[in-house]
């Protein structure tokens, strides 16, 4: 599982975009995302790298905070 700050994370369709973007990469992940911390947090087969491409593809600037096993 992986953590990504993603600071201009504001609103519903933010959020939405970023699953979006990161299902159309893996169908199997899991995506929550925490609009009060910008906080996303990813259960995925992909890696750190392609997880922040899916969530750039998506519009937004992120960063990984933290890699859970």
């Amino acid at each position: 599982m992986f953590k990504f700050s993603v600071p201009n994370m504001s609103c519903g369709h933010c959020t939405a975009s970023i699953q979006k973007a990161i299902m159309a990469a893996d169908p199997d992940a899991t995506v929550s995302c925490d609009l009060t911390g910008r906080i996303v947090d990813v259960d995925s087969t992909l890696d750190e790298t392609a997880l922040a491409a899916a969530i750039r593809d998506a519009g937004y600037r992120s960063e990984k905070l933290a890699e859970v096993q």
